[in-house]
């Protein structure tokens, strides 16, 4: 009983929120490694770009709430998501018209780019904290859990109770679906195929009658709808705030750049690595190990390697080591 207690309780406070966190990771990530591998430079506005389309989604949630309009057991921002991610499709391809495009025509170095990345995400960031300030808001309703830790209690006669909230089983689920979405429609239409050739040999592309123009503008939607959706899940998971998306930027760079940047496959895969070092660094493991020890026995401390305050310096040590000794990340993606 002591080994399914100490398995709940990893369960509880690593697995799940782990799972969970590297899902929205990995799909914060996913566009960043799209802008890289077509666009060719390293988008600092992805994290504003994510809390534009989540304050969207949160405007349109208390709209649709305050109108009577709810999801049943499911949060209403699903129903407010399509609209996050057609306002937010409209911001990047207009942001990308009057500022990259320019560039883009000049072929400016990637630095340049950057640099204007950066005057971009302030400018986003500043829109957002106008809009719906700088407070935490939450905006998550329906049902809280899928199953509460007193009712797998009950359930099973365990002293500790798994609890798997709402938000976690739609993050998972929802960003199972969307990364579905994306490799076939990278893998098997002719637009993707077309993306996929613009990234590979954008020369060759271009003497084979691929349009760029159609090409950036499919790329900024997608990473429109991948921003979107990864915000709003992060959002019902936790809270927004749009600073907090701000620092979200650090951990969503070291996933794509750990996993390979320039490969989808790499940026799923270091999402999740990104997650479970972060969570399993700064979990006090003392209560597992009360559980796996002998009885009665407690171990001193908290088993703790690192505090929480120290989160997101996890995903930098694995970024700066993954630089040092694999610049090309685990996939063997793009040198940075």
């Amino acid at each position: 009983m002591d080994i399914l207690n100490a398995f709940v309780t990893l369960l509880n406070f690593v697995i799940i929120p782990a799972t969970a966190y590297g899902a929205q990771l990995a799909l914060g990530a996913l566009g960043v490694t799209l802008i890289y591998g077509i666009l060719r430079f390293s988008n600092f506005a992805h994290g504003d770009t994510m809390a534009f389309g989540t304050m969207i989604v949160i405007l349109c949630t208390w709209g649709l709430q305050g109108a009577g309009v709810t999801f049943g057991p499911l949060p209403t921002a699903l129903l407010a998501l399509p609209v996050g991610i057609a306002l937010t499709g409209l911001l990047v391809i207009g942001t990308d018209r009057v500022v990259y495009r320019f560039y883009r025509r000049q072929k400016a170095k990637p630095v340049i780019y950057v640099i204007a990345s950066l005057g971009v995400m302030f400018i986003m960031n500043g829109i957002v904290r106008f809009i719906i300030g700088v407070d935490d808001q939450r905006f998550a309703d329906g049902e809280r859990f899928i199953i509460s830790a007193r009712t797998f209690r009950d359930l099973t006669g365990l002293e500790e109770g798994l609890a798997f909230r709402t938000s976690q089983g739609i993050t998972i689920v929802v960003a199972l679906i969307a990364m579905g979405l994306l490799f076939w429609f990278l893998n098997r239409t002719r637009t993707g195929k077309s993306m996929r050739a613009f990234s590979d040999n954008e020369d060759l592309a271009l003497l084979s009658g691929i349009n760029p123009e159609r090409v950036v503008m499919i790329t900024w939607l997608i990473v429109a709808a991948l921003a979107t959706t990864a915000g709003t899940l992060y959002g019902l998971d936790k809270s927004f705030k749009a600073f907090t998306y701000f620092q979200l930027l650090l951990p969503i760079f070291a996933a794509a750049i750990v996993g390979g940047l320039g490969n989808p496959v790499g940026a799923i895969l270091g999402g999740f690595l990104i997650a479970f070092s972060e969570v399993g660094v700064t979990y006090a493991f003392r209560k597992v190990v009360e559980y796996l020890g002998p009885e009665g026995w407690s171990p001193d401390g908290l088993m703790q390697l690192l505090s929480t305050d120290y989160k997101f310096a996890v995903s930098f040590g694995i970024l700066l080591i993954v630089l040092l000794f694999r610049p090309t990340g685990i996939m063997k993606g793009k040198s940075v």
